[in-house]
């Protein structure tokens, strides 16, 4: 007995075979995409690590004064309290007391290696503006004074003591410490930077881990993508991170872009090599922004 499709039966399967089609074939075209993108990515940290390898801009990086952590370390025991940690995070102080004037015009900064080279130093009160940013109501750090002293900070040398600004906090016992030492100039580039990249320029350095085998960054990201991912490139010379998006948005996002922290894993410990972004063809020095300062996601 011969069994015949109704005409709605046949077209319901025509329907959904060119459904399966397209999808297939958009499938395969996003996938051609992405492809690409990796490729582009890649040369493109190729290109910025083969112009700073041997460089004379990199010769300036491992001759130079560049923190690679946090400028500022708290009392011996931390912050006590919800009211002096949410301060500390709004960079809320008040001035209760008398700042140096003065500081001596130069102080050195040293390495373990026996290396040292003398940096200016940043006075009393420009310390304490760069600690007192906010002026927002609500729980404050009371500081009542400063005197020169030194701490060690995380470079990319290596760790350094480097001459530091100890404020007195009322309430505590030891100073939280700020560093005085102005860091060197970042070198020039070698290589340009590009507009038509995959993704987007690393906003910031977060921290390098104690053992140099992992580096934490500030990537930035629209609301209509997965989130930001970065790759890794490694040379004898360079590490070269490239930040790009999860599954982005197709056609233009017109919501704010965010910004995430993002840790990166490497196969050896960044050591003196040249922590790189691959848009800017730029060294990331921590405390220096690549770009502007979207909201967190």
């Amino acid at each position: 007995m011969r069994i015949r499709a109704s005409r709605t039966t046949v077209l319901l399967a025509l329907v959904a075979a060119s459904v399966t089609v397209a999808g297939t074939l958009s499938g395969c075209g996003s996938e051609k995409k992405e492809a690409a993108d990796a490729s582009k990515v890649g040369d493109r940290a190729r290109q910025v690590a083969a112009a700073w390898d041997g460089s004379n801009a990199a010769e300036a990086w491992q001759h130079g004064y560049f923190p690679m952590g946090e400028a500022v370390q708290l009392p011996k025991g931390g912050l006590r309290g919800h009211a002096d940690q949410r301060a500390y995070r709004n960079e809320t102080y008040i001035l209760r007391g008398e700042l140096p004037a003065t500081a001596p015009k130069g102080g050195r900064v040293s390495w373990a290696n026996g290396g040292s080279l003398t940096r200016p130093l940043a006075e009393a009160d420009k310390a304490y503006k760069a600690l007192a940013r906010a002026r927002v109501d609500g729980p404050h750090l009371t500081v009542t004074g400063a005197k020169l002293g030194r701490m060690t900070l995380p470079t990319s040398r290596g760790p350094a003591k480097v001459p530091a600004w100890l404020f007195t906090l009322e309430g505590y016992d030891s100073p939280l410490k700020r560093a005085a030492a102005i860091p060197s100039k970042l070198p020039a580039p070698p290589v340009e930077p590009v507009r038509d990249l995959p993704g987007g320029p690393l906003d910031q350095l977060v921290r390098i881990a104690a053992d140099g085998r992992s580096v934490t960054v500030v990537a930035l990201h629209g609301a209509c993508d997965d989130g930001p991912k970065v790759d890794v490139l490694e040379t004898r010379g360079s590490v070269v991170l490239s930040a790009s998006v999860k599954n982005p948005e197709e056609g233009d996002c017109t919501k704010q872009a965010k910004k995430r922290r993002v840790t990166v894993r490497l196969d050896r410990p960044v050591g003196d090599r040249v922590l790189l972004d691959a848009h800017t063809g730029r060294p990331l020095s921590y405390g220096q922004p690549q770009g502007p300062s979207p909201s967190w996601s």
